[in-house]
């Protein structure tokens, strides 16, 4: 286990940097949300579609990979979805703090999985979170919006929800790689290294920027309800990708990928849309920063326990 943690080590030092620059004066929040939007719509595209393109699945289950990521979101969802009457009756949350708890359980930081695979594991677990990522993006953002429009306070614009979804540049970076890699000969070559250059620099800049939205001094105030999607997302869901992934043939490295997919923290992207349709966004940031930090020691064990069923 310490040589993951010792792996795992430079990137959440990363998002420890990029917290502590966020709080130097010359650094305001505006340059941090340019920073963050030229990584979503430019830096992350580039990687995942130099990661997908280049990346060797003919020895990859794929079919067994992709069900029990489905799978996994469903039951989650259903867990999730089933938690709100109890909370409701017993007055331990309201409508918007909810919308939050949902959201950061169901929500996965899919960079820090990608940052992880490339230091810790070969091109193909890159491979498998980027096409987890854009295979679960949709259904992930349809039920977090249905959550915030039933139990949010603000008023929802499906209209922008599903343009912003139909334009995710994620998603189509993924499904243009995996076009290219119909192409006979791929790209010419100086091209694909210049693409190359621009991918290599998400990882450095996204953590940076992750770790510039995140808010301790919100993580830090007693909520005993911040524990439970903590519990849920970094100790529950890794479990059950492993177990739905076993169930449907899936062996070897790629049950590693399954709980590295389900080991990371939330993302922060939820936050926004927390603010945006009435939910609990300081929950939510509060959450965000709460699983990140449990994380860096959840995660090892996560990835030990793992490496050693697919040892066999």
């Amino acid at each position: 286990m310490l040589p993951i943690f010792e792996s795992i080590l430079p990137i959440f030092l990363l998002i420890v940097i990029g917290n502590l620059l966020g709080r130097v004066p010359k650094l305001q929040r505006p340059v941090w949300e340019s920073l963050e939007l030229f990584s979503y719509w430019v830096l992350y595209p580039t990687l995942l579609f130099t990661t997908i393109l280049h990346a060797d699945m003919s020895q990859l289950s794929l079919g067994g990979v992709l069900a029990a990521l489905f799978a996994g979101v469903a039951i989650m969802g259903a867990i999730a979805l089933a938690l709100w009457p109890l909370l409701r009756a017993t007055g331990i949350s309201n409508g918007p703090e909810y919308t939050s708890i949902f959201q950061t359980t169901m929500r996965w930081n899919g960079f820090v999985a990608l940052a992880v695979a490339q230091k810790l594991y070969p091109p193909a677990a890159s491979a498998v979170v980027a096409l987890a990522m854009a295979a679960i993006i949709i259904p992930l953002n349809l039920s977090s919006v249905a959550v915030l429009v039933r139990l949010g306070t603000g008023e929802p614009n499906w209209q922008r929800t599903f343009r912003a979804m139909a334009t995710n540049p994620l998603i189509i970076s993924v499904l243009i790689a995996i076009l290219f890699r119909f192409i006979p000969g791929g790209l010419y070559g100086p091209v694909d290294e210049a693409i190359r250059l621009v991918g290599s620099a998400a990882i450095g800049m996204g953590l940076l920027a992750i770790g510039a939205g995140l808010r301790p001094a919100d993580a830090l105030k007693p909520r005993a309800i911040l524990w439970l999607p903590l519990v849920l997302k970094l100790l529950f869901f890794p479990a059950l990708l492993v177990s739905l992934g076993w169930a449907f043939g899936v062996r070897g490295d790629e049950i590693v990928y399954l709980a590295l997919c389900g080991s990371v923290p939330t993302a922060m992207n939820g936050y926004i849309l927390a603010r945006q349709l009435g939910g609990d966004a300081e929950f939510y940031a509060a959450e965000a920063t709460l699983q990140t930090a449990f994380a860096f020691l959840t995660m090892p064990i996560v990835l030990s326990l793992a490496a050693q069923l697919a040892s066999g």
